[in-house]
C-alpha cells in the first residue's frame, strides 16, 4: 500500500482537528469536548485511589443482586390486609389496562402464607423465610416502596446497574471505580462473583463500562478453578518470559499512543500489567481455606465450592484488600410457581437457607472486624412480586408470584444509613407506592452520595452529551441518611 495513503486512511476527525492549528475553531471546540479524557489520559495509572469531591460515608460497596426478583410480600413487606382477601378477584382498578408478564384476565389475590413478626428496635417486620437476617435487624435499613418502569428481567437489570434498559451504558461499579479508583494496585477496583451457576439476565452489560475507558469494567472472579480466567499464564510460558511479552507489547502500545492518542491504548497497558499483578494477589485473596472454621461455619462456606455463601466471603476477604465495588449476582428468584422450587413456601424456605446466613455472617463479620462503618451492603432484587397468583400457575398447588415492578423492597446496611429502620410503605393490598417513594433513579443517587459522589456531577462526555448513571433523573433518598 502506499504509504501517504496508509497515513491518510489511520487519521481521524481529531487529528485534522488538531492539524488545523491550535487556535482553530476546531480546535478549541477539540479541546473543550476532550478535556476530561485528556486529563484521564494523562494520569498514569487509572485504577490510582483518587480522593471523594464531597465528605463520604463510605468507602466501598458490596451490591448483593438476587436475580429474578425476590417475592418480598413474603420476606419484609406484611400486608394482613391481603392475607385476609386471599382468594379473592384483584380489584379492577388495580389491574385494568395494565400489562403482565405472564398473567391475564381478572387473577386472584394471594395472601402470603409465611408468617411474619416485627424485630429489631426499629420493629421491622420480616417472615419465617428469613431467620438469619432477624438477628441482624439493628443493622438493615429495609426500603419498602421501591419501583420500576421494567416488568422483564434483562432491561430491568440494566435500569438497575446502568441507569437505562437499553445496553451501551456504563454500569454502578464502573462508574464508581471511574470516580474513585481502587485501594490496591494489584487487585481490580471492581470485581464480580456469580453464584448458582447462571449469569443474570442483563448480562455482561451489568458489569460492563459501556462507552467509558475499559479499565474500569468489572473483573469476573471464581470461587471454583481459576480465580480469574485469562489471568495465568499459558503452557510454556514462565513468569519471566510473560514479563518480557508485555514490556515488548507495552513498548509497543506506548508508541501507537503517542502516535493515535487513543485512550483505549493506554487502557490496554494498564489491563495487561493488572493482569500480570494479578497471578499473585487473585489467588492468595480468593483462597478462602485460609479462613478459621468458625468464620467459615458462620458463612456456610466450603473451600472450593461455587456458592453464594463462598462469594459472601470473598466479598469480605476483597474488600479488605481494598476492592472498590464487590458485586454479587445470586441466580433462581423468579417464583413464578412453575415448580417445587419456585414456591413462595417450601421453595423460598430453602433458598433462603443457602442466603440469609452468608449474609447475616457478612454484616456481623464487617461488624466485627471494624469495617462496616465505611462499608455500603445493598440486598435485593430488579423488581418485585405481584399481590395475586401467576396466570399460568393459578390453579395448581405451587404458588407462585408474577412480574411487578409497582411495588418492591430491597435492604442496606453499613456506613450512612438509619439502621433497625424500615422506609415507605405500599398500599393495603401491595399494589401501589403509598409513601416514601424510591424509584431505582433515587437508589443509584444515594449510593453514589454515600460515596461521597454527586450523581449530578459524575459524567461522561460521549457524542457531545455528558452522560450519568442517573441519566436526567434521581435524587437522594435523605430520610434513610443516618
Amino acid at each position: 500500500m502506499d504509504p501517504h495513503l496508509e497515513t491518510l486512511q489511520q487519521q481521524t476527525r481529531r487529528h485534522f482537528l488538531r492539524s488545523a492549528g491550535q487556535f482553530s475553531v476546531g480546535a478549541i471546540a477539540l479541546e473543550a469536548l476532550l478535556g476530561q479524557t485528556s486529563a484521564s489520559a494523562s494520569v498514569g495509572n487509572p485504577f490510582a485511589s483518587k480522593p471523594a469531591p464531597a465528605p463520604a460515608k463510605v468507602k466501598r460497596v458490596i451490591y448483593l443482586h438476587m436475580s429474578g426478583g425476590p417475592p418480598h410480600l413474603d420476606i419484609f413487606d406484611y400486608k394482613p390486609e391481603l392475607v385476609k382477601r386471599n382468594g379473592q378477584n384483584a380489584p379492577d382498578e388495580f389491574v385494568k389496562g395494565k400489562t403482565f408478564a405472564f398473567t391475564s384476565g381478572v387473577p386472584k389475590l394471594m395472601g402470603t402464607p409465611r408468617t411474619f413478626t416485627q424485630h429489631g428496635d426499629g420493629g421491622i417486620w420480616m417472615s419465617d423465610a428469613v431467620p438469619n437476617f432477624q438477628s441482624v435487624a439493628n443493622e438493615m435499613c429495609v426500603i419498602k416502596s421501591m419501583f420500576t418502569e421494567q416488568f422483564n428481567h434483562a432491561p430491568a437489570e440494566l435500569l438497575l446497574f446502568t441507569g437505562s434498559a437499553r445496553q451501551g451504558r456504563p454500569s454502578m461499579g464502573s462508574w464508581v471505580t471511574y470516580g474513585l479508583g481502587s485501594e490496591n494496585d494489584n487487585l481490580p477496583g471492581f470485581v464480580v462473583l456469580i453464584s448458582s451457576g447462571v449469569q443474570p439476565s442483563g448480562g455482561q452489560s451489568c458489569w460492563g463500562t459501556g462507552f467509558i475507558p475499559s479499565v474500569f469494567q468489572g473483573v469476573q472472579c471464581r470461587s471454583k478453578g481459576d480465580p480469574a480466567l485469562y489471568v495465568s499464564d499459558p503452557p510454556g510460558m514462565d513468569r519471566n518470559l510473560r514479563r518480557k511479552t508485555l514490556d515488548a507489547l507495552r513498548d509497543l502500545n506506548e508508541t501507537q499512543a503517542a502516535e493515535m492518542g487513543h485512550p483505549e491504548t493506554s487502557t490496554r497497558i494498564a489491563q495487561y500489567e493488572l493482569a500480570f499483578r494479578m497471578q499473585t494477589s487473585v489467588p492468595e485473596v480468593m483462597d478462602i481455606s485460609r479462613e478459621p472454621k468458625p468464620v467459615l461455619e458462620d458463612y456456610g462456606a466450603v473451600p472450593g465450592d461455587s456458592s453464594f455463601a463462598n462469594n459472601c466471603l470473598l466479598a469480605r476477604r476483597l474488600l479488605e484488600q481494598g476492592v472498590r465495588f464487590v458485586h454479587l449476582f445470586d441466580w433462581g428468584w423468579d417464583f413464578h410457581g412453575t415448580g417445587a422450587g419456585e414456591d413462595i413456601r417450601g421453595g423460598l424456605t430453602e433458598k433462603m437457607k443457602r442466603t440469609d446466613k452468608p449474609v447475616a455472617a457478612l454484616i456481623r463479620d464487617l461488624r466485627q472486624r471494624g469495617l462496616l462503618d465505611d462499608t455500603l451492603i445493598i440486598w435485593g432484587g430488579e423488581f418485585g412480586r405481584t399481590p395475586f397468583r401467576e396466570g399460568r400457575t393459578a390453579g395448581g398447588d405451587i404458588l407462585g408470584r408474577d412480574h411487578f415492578p409497582d411495588a418492591f423492597s430491597l435492604f442496606l446496611a453499613g456506613g450512612g444509613v438509619k439502621h433497625g429502620f424500615s422506609h415507605g410503605e405500599t398500599d393495603e393490598l401491595g399494589f401501589s407506592v403509598a409513601t416514601g417513594k424510591v424509584h431505582v433513579h433515587d437508589l443509584q443517587a444515594t449510593i453514589l452520595h454515600l460515596l461521597g459522589l454527586d450523581h449530578e456531577k459524575l459524567t461522561y462526555r460521549f457524542q457531545g452529551r455528558d452522560f450519568r448513571l442517573t441519566d436526567v433523573h434521581g435524587k437522594v433518598v435523605q430520610e434513610i441518611l443516618a
